[in-house]
């Protein structure tokens, strides 16, 4: 998956929050100062070409939605995360977690049990 910028972020969040849209309800779920609906409209657009979301056309105009999930945005991210910073190490991330203590011992025991599963089941 292509990487988006923290607009087309916050607009894909956005889209899974509220489903389908066309550009001027998406422009009315911002606070003032809106910004400008060419704006949008070209964020959006790129977000088409990257394949993140697709359109079906209204006469003149395009009702977008989302064409992935957040869930399957989440994982391509952390993938790519886990690629550039820990050297495609999941024992690195694992391990970064565990000295910062952002992972409890019941939580890595959880760890455990869920690989030793899906092992299983292989």
């Amino acid at each position: 998956m292509k990487t988006l910028t923290a607009k087309e972020e916050e607009l894909m969040r956005i889209f899974w929050e509220h489903g389908a849209m066309f550009v001027r309800e998406i422009l009315d779920l911002y606070d003032e100062p809106k910004p400008h609906f060419n704006t949008i409209s070209t964020i959006v657009r790129g977000l088409e070409e990257k394949g993140y979301v697709a359109h079906k056309q209204y006469g003149k105009t395009y009702q977008y939605y989302p064409t992935v999930t957040a869930e399957d945005m989440g994982n391509a991210s952390l993938k790519n995360i886990i690629k550039r910073y820990f050297n495609n190490s999941y024992l690195g991330v694992v391990s970064s977690l565990v000295t910062e203590e952002n992972i409890s011992i019941e939580e890595l025991r959880e760890l455990i049990e869920r690989v030793e599963n899906a092992n299983k089941t292989k």
